[in-house]
C-alpha cells in the first residue's frame, strides 16, 4: 500500500495526526499533489485549522479548476473564514461543473440569505430541491426565503414537506413556528416550539424564539422564564439580555434591577448586541448609550444595499410626502397625528401612507385613510417591494413613524427610495440609521449640545415636536369612582404609562407620596396580572397597603378613557423613561401631568409638552423637587384647583393642542429641507421658526 492509500485510511478512521504526516511526507517530494493537497485540505478544515486549509485548496483547484468536488470544499472553507464572495464564487465554480451538486445550491442560497438576498437564495434552495426532490434541508431553507419574502403560506407548506421527510428534526419544528409566529397564530407556534424543545431540549435558540412569541401574545411571565432559560444557557447570544430584561420590566419584576440594568449598559459600551434600542430603553442609561445601541443595531442588521434611488431631482407641482408606519389603527401614534395628516396643505404637498401592519374597520381607520392623497396597504409586501413602490411614485420626502421598534420596516428606508427620509415619532431617539437624514425634534428633547450625538439631521420644531389632535372626541359621560374602583374619596394619584416604564426609584417616590397623603390612591394601568402582584408586593414593602393601589380596567373606546381622567387629581410621570402620549392623554382631559426632567430624549417628552401648554410650574428639575410638588398639589386644593383651571384655559389657545399651527409648522420643515436639496446642499440641524400668530385649534 502507498503513502496516499495509507493517509487515506488512516484518515478514514480518525488517525488525522498519522494522516498529516504521511500527506506532509508526499507534498515535500512532490508539492503538486492534487488529491493530497484536497485530502490534506480537507483534515485540516477538520481540525479547525482554516487558513492552511484555504491555502492547500486553494492551490489544489489552482492546479485543476475543473474539478467540482475541490472548488466545493474550496467554498466551504472559505465561507467558514467569513469570506463569503469568494464563497460564492468557488460554488458558483463547482456548479458550473456539476450543476446536480446539491449541498453547494444549499450553501450559495445560506450565503445569499445572510446577505438579504431572499429572492436570489430561494432560486439556490428550489435549485437543490430539483437535484433532490428528498433534500429536506433544502425545504426548510426555502421556507426561511419565503418567510423573509413574506410569503407565510408558501412557507409553511414548505416546512410540512421537510417535516413529511424528517419528522424528528428540532430545527424544522423551530423554523414552522416561525412562520405561524408571523401570521399571529400564536398558539400553534408554541406548539411547534415545545416540540422542538421535546427533541432538543438544550437548544437556546429554541427557547430565545419561545419568548418572542410568548411576548408577542403578552404572556409576559412565560416570555421572560423563556427568555432567561435561554440566557442561562447562552448568555452571549445576540439580543437575549436585553429581551429579557424588557419581559422582566413588563412584569415588573426588580429583583436586581441594578446590576442587570449597570450589566446591559457595558454591553452596549463595550459595542456587543446585548440589547435591541427599544429594549434597552428600559434600562435608564445616558442618551448617549442609547444612541449606541441604535447604531450597532442598524449597522448590525440593516446595512445599506444598493440604493433605489440614485439622485435624480424630482421637479413635482408639489412636494410628495409618503408616511409609513405599522400603526395607522387605534394605536397613540395614530391618535396623535390623524389631525395633522387631514391638515397637510394638499394644494402644496401631496400625501402618502404606506401601511404595513394589517387594521380592523374603526372610525380611526376611516379617518387615516380618507386624510391622504393616498392610502397604500403594504402589510404583505417585502422591503424591497415597498422600496420600490416610493421609488416608482417619485417620492421626495419618506418619513419614518416608527424608528426601530416593533414591526417597523428599517429596511425599506436602508434602501433609500427618497432623497429625503425623516424619522419622527414613533420612537424616542435616534434610529441609529446613516441613511436617515433628520428626525424632527424640539430644543427640550435634544438640546443643542447633544446634537452630535445623533446620525440624523436635528430639525427643530418651535414649541414642541409632539403633534396632536385638536378634533380628538372626549366623552360627555364621565363614569364614576365605584365604576372605576376607586374609593367614594380622597387624592387619586394616577399614571396610565406602560408598565415598563415604572422604575423602583420612581415607584419609591410614588408610595412615599401615599404614605404622606392621607387616604389617597395611586391608579395605574397595568393589565398583565403577574406585573399587578409584583406591584402590589412592591408596595406592601414599602408599608403601602394594597387597597393604595388601583388597577384601571380595560376600556375599549378611547374617547372613555380620556373621560376617566377626571377623575384623577394629579398624573405622575415616570422616570427616568417618562410618559409620551399617556402624558399627552392627560393634559388633552385636563388632568395636571408632574414630571421630573430626565437625561434622555425619552426622559424629557412631557417636559416638552408642559412647556408648550405653558404650565412650567409642573416641571421638576430633580427628583426630591417632583415629591414637593405632589405633596404640595395633594396638600393645598386651592393651589390644584388654580393649576387645572389654567389647564383648561390654555388647552384651548396653547401652541401644544393647536394642530393647524403644528401642521405648518411641519410643512415649513418639510419645504426647508426640500429647498436645501434642491440648492445640492447637504443635510443639516436647522430650526423652523414659530408662525407670528398663534391660530386657534380647529
Amino acid at each position: 500500500m502507498g503513502d496516499f492509500q495509507q493517509a487515506m485510511a488512516a484518515h478514514r478512521v480518525g488517525r488525522l495526526a498519522e494522516a498529516e504526516h504521511l500527506y506532509r511526507r508526499i507534498l515535500s517530494a512532490d508539492a503538486d499533489q492534487f488529491p493530497v493537497l484536497v485530502m490534506f485540505g480537507l483534515l485540516k478544515a477538520q481540525q479547525s485549522d482554516f487558513p492552511e486549509a484555504e491555502r492547500l485548496l486553494s492551490k489544489a483547484v489552482a492546479l485543476n479548476p475543473n474539478d467540482a468536488g475541490a472548488q466545493f470544499n474550496h467554498g466551504n472553507v472559505l465561507l467558514r473564514l467569513g469570506r463569503l464572495d469568494d464563497a460564492l464564487v468557488s460554488f458558483g465554480k463547482a456548479l458550473s461543473l456539476n450543476p446536480g451538486l446539491r449541498e453547494a445550491h444549499l450553501n450559495r442560497g445560506g450565503i445569499l440569505m445572510f446577505r438579504r438576498r431572499f429572492e436570489e437564495a430561494l432560486s439556490c434552495f428550489d435549485a437543490a430541491i430539483q437535484s433532490d426532490p428528498k433534500y429536506s434541508q433544502a425545504h426548510c431553507n426555502r421556507g426561511n426565503a419565503l418567510v423573509e419574502l413574506r410569503r407565510y403560506d408558501d412557507a409553511l407548506a414548505s416546512y410540512e414537506t421537510a417535516l413529511s421527510l424528517n419528522p424528528q428534526n428540532a430545527e424544522f419544528h423551530a423554523s414552522r413556528a416561525n412562520a405561524l409566529h408571523r401570521l399571529h397564530r400564536s398558539d400553534e407556534a408554541i406548539g411547534g416550539l415545545s416540540t422542538a424543545l421535546a427533541l432538543q431540549p438544550r437548544n437556546p435558540g429554541f427557547h430565545y424564539n419561545r419568548g418572542n412569541v410568548l411576548f408577542e401574545a403578552r404572556r409576559f411571565a412565560e416570555a421572560f422564564a423563556a427568555y432567561d432559560q435561554s440566557f442561562s444557557m447562552e448568555p452571549q447570544a445576540e439580543y437575549v439580555e436585553g429581551d429579557r430584561f424588557f419581559a422582566k420590566m413588563m412584569i415588573c419584576n426588580w429583583s436586581n434591577y441594578g446590576d442587570e440594568a449597570r450589566r446591559l449598559m457595558n454591553g452596549v459600551s463595550e459595542g456587543r448586541p446585548v440589547s435591541r434600542p427599544f429594549a434597552f430603553l428600559a434600562a435608564g442609561s445616558s442618551q448617549s448609550l442609547q444612541t449606541r445601541c441604535a447604531n450597532l443595531f442598524c449597522d448590525r442588521e440593516f446595512p445599506s444595499p444598493t440604493p433605489h434611488w440614485s439622485g435624480p431631482t424630482y421637479r413635482h407641482d408639489r412636494i410628495r410626502v409618503a408616511y409609513l408606519s405599522a400603526d395607522f389603527r387605534d394605536h397613540p401614534v395614530s391618535h396623535l397625528l390623524v389631525g395633522m395628516f387631514e391638515q397637510h396643505d394638499h394644494a402644496r404637498f401631496e400625501t402618502m401612507a404606506f401601511a404595513f401592519g394589517k387594521a380592523e374597520r374603526t372610525p380611526l381607520r376611516q379617518r387615516l385613510e380618507n386624510a391622504f392623497d393616498r392610502f397604500v396597504d403594504v402589510h404583505d409586501k417585502t422591503d424591497a417591494d415597498i422600496a420600490n413602490m416610493l421609488r416608482e411614485q417619485e417620492i421626495d420626502i419618506a418619513v419614518d413613524l416608527m424608528g426601530p421598534t416593533e414591526s417597523a420596516r428599517p429596511g425599506v428606508f436602508a434602501r433609500r427610495p427618497a432623497p429625503l427620509q425623516i424619522m419622527y415619532l414613533g420612537y424616542a431617539g435616534s434610529t441609529g440609521a446613516p441613511y436617515v437624514d433628520y428626525i424632527l425634534a424640539d430644543r427640550i428633547v435634544i438640546p443643542e449640545h447633544e446634537q452630535n450625538l445623533y446620525r440624523e439631521k436635528i430639525i427643530y420644531l418651535p414649541e414642541t415636536f409632539m403633534g396632536t389632535d385638536s378634533r380628538r372626541a372626549i366623552s360627555p359621560t364621565t363614569p364614576s369612582r365605584k365604576e372605576e374602583g376607586l374609593p367614594a374619596e380622597g387624592f387619586v394619584f394616577c399614571s396610565f404609562c406602560n408598565s415598563y416604564k415604572i422604575s423602583p426609584q420612581i415607584f419609591d417616590v410614588w408610595m412615599q407620596l401615599l404614605c404622606e397623603t392621607e387616604k389617597s390612591v395611586l391608579w395605574l394601568s397595568v393589565g398583565d396580572e403577574t406585573a399587578r402582584q409584583n406591584l402590589l408586593r412592591e408596595a406592601e414593602s414599602r408599608g403601602v397597603g394594597s387597597g393604595r393601589l388601583v388597577f384601571a380596567r380595560r376600556v375599549e373606546r378611547n374617547e372613555d378613557h380620556l373621560a376617566r381622567h377626571r377623575l384623577a387629581d394629579l398624573f405622575l410621570d415616570s422616570f427616568p423613561l417618562g410618559a409620551h402620549s399617556t402624558a399627552c392623554d392627560a393634559l388633552w382631559a385636563g388632568t395636571p401631568v408632574l414630571t421630573c426632567t430626565g437625561e434622555t430624549f425619552g426622559g424629557r417628552v412631557a417636559t416638552s409638552l408642559l412647556s408648550a401648554l405653558g404650565v412650567d410650574e409642573l416641571i421638576a428639575r430633580t427628583i426630591p423637587e417632583y415629591q414637593q410638588i405632589a405633596m404640595r398639589l395633594a396638600r393645598e386644593p386651592p393651589l390644584l384647583a388654580a393649576v387645572k383651571e389654567k389647564i383648561r384655559v390654555l388647552r384651548q389657545t396653547s401652541p401644544l393642542f393647536d394642530t393647524k399651527r403644528f401642521t405648518s409648522h411641519v410643512e415649513a420643515a418639510y419645504s426647508t429641507i426640500w429647498e436645501r436639496y434642491q440648492r445640492g446642499e447637504n443635510p443639516g440641524n436647522l430650526s423652523v421658526e414659530p408662525l407670528r400668530h398663534k391660530d386657534p385649534p380647529n
